[in-house]
């Protein structure tokens, strides 16, 4: 074992005792008493459901995370990576398609194993807490969606970073950067009007008092917008949300049908204003800018590590290729995306105080804003109270009792 593999066993190892710890914290701080913010408004029993859903979910968590360690220890130690890259290159293709077989087969491999633990978290758990309605048609048409939309819009761009890499030399990673920068903001273009569809229907939300006085609160901040649409997310749980998503003529703002009949229509004003904020405070640009300066980076690092000897030497690998340099290199980084997914979180949770503010100031209902943030966590069984470390390393939203002493008190 070279140093390589130590720093690798070493990052793998302190993210699951990191999020363990965290995990066990978040347990610790439960409490029977609800917040008095809550108080009067959230039954006892569901208040209990939210605090049972929570314990459920970690324990499941813990056992999936330490079957993937497993999995992966048993592959790596075993000398599944080589085992496969022996077979790949039987078959007698290029290096290009090589790659694509092998890291197709990884790939296949993960999601197949990951696959009892997805069905048993959508038909057991979230049964057995009253959110599930997915049918196992529509389970196994949005798997069937998620393969053939992989293999279309993946498999052509993983082709091109193979290419990049095996024949452009030093030039390949801003090459590639450049490549997969164009592919995301096109991928951020279509998605709401061409790929977000194929799992979802999206309806125009029908006139009436609510459209009206979205559209005026719209005009009145100048906020570019032709319609709302009411997506059909009952059709897999009864959780629900809205979201903002795209830019250009095919940005959308989206409801799911679940919150319309759990707001008032100033309540559901508010939480779209917080949507809307979010555009209007550069949110949406920011997020592709950082976007695009962590795939510079990662690429830049790829370049310099993908035919290092000891990184495959690391996984027992014999002879170098690019496309087991891809996925080495990607655990190899890993430390790196923990500390960049810190940051990531801490600037997102920023950005919600903003668009709650946003909220809150241009419809003059910080009440109504607070009402919908309670409304959401009780109906989605939201932890109210995690502790600081778990939100630390895994919240991207503030919790929701600091968002409401943040919008009370403005």
């Amino acid at each position: 074992m070279n140093f390589i593999a130590i720093i690798i066993l070493v990052a793998i190892a302190s993210d699951f005792i990191l999020h363990i710890l965290a995990d066990c914290l978040n347990l610790k701080e439960l409490r029977a008493e609800l917040p008095e913010a809550f108080r009067g408004i959230y039954d006892k029993e569901r208040y209990k459901k939210s605090q049972k859903y929570l314990r459920v979910n970690t324990h499941f968590g813990w056992v999936t995370a330490l079957f993937d360690l497993t999995v992966l220890l048993v592959f790596w130690f075993g000398k599944g990576f080589p085992y496969l890259d022996q077979w790949a290159r039987s078959l007698g293709y290029g290096s290009v398609a090589t790659g694509l077989i092998y890291i197709g087969i990884l790939l296949f491999i993960k999601a197949v194993l990951s696959l009892p633990f997805s069905i048993y978290s959508t038909f057991v758990i979230e049964e057995r807490f009253g959110f599930n309605k997915t049918t196992w048609r529509t389970f196994l048409l949005d798997l069937i969606k998620v393969l053939i939309l992989s293999i279309l819009i993946g498999g052509p761009l993983l082709a091109g970073v193979l290419l990049f890499f095996e024949y452009a030399g030093d030039n390949a990673w801003w090459y590639c950067w450049i490549v997969i920068t164009l592919f995301m903001l096109i991928l951020q273009f279509i998605a709401p009007a061409w790929i977000m569809p194929l799992f979802n229907k999206f309806k125009p939300l029908e006139d009436g008092e609510l459209k009206t006085s979205i559209m005026t609160y719209a005009h009145s901040i100048n906020f570019p917008l032709k319609n709302i649409f009411v997506m059909d997310g009952s059709r897999r749980s009864s959780k629900s949300n809205a979201f903002f998503t795209g830019f250009g003529r095919n940005k959308r703002i989206a409801l799911f049908d679940t919150i319309i009949d759990q707001m008032t229509a100033t309540e559901l004003l508010a939480v779209l204003a917080h949507e809307m904020g979010h555009y209007k405070k550069r949110h949406i640009l920011q997020n592709i800018i950082l976007g695009i300066l962590q795939t510079g980076l990662m690429l830049f690092l790829l370049s310099l590590f993908i035919s290092y000897h000891g990184l495959f030497d690391a996984f027992y690998m014999d002879k170098i290729s690019v496309y087991t340099g891809l996925i080495f290199f990607g655990m190899l980084y890993s430390p790196i995306d923990f500390f960049i997914g810190i940051f990531t979180h801490i600037h997102s949770r920023k950005n919600e105080y903003e668009a709650d503010r946003f909220a809150v100031e241009t419809t003059g209902k910080p009440v109504s804003m607070a009402n919908a943030l309670k409304k959401l966590s009780i109906n989605n069984l939201s932890n109210l109270m995690p502790h600081p470390f778990y939100v630390f390393l895994n919240y991207s939203h503030p919790p929701v009792l600091n968002r409401l002493n943040a919008i009370l008190g403005i």
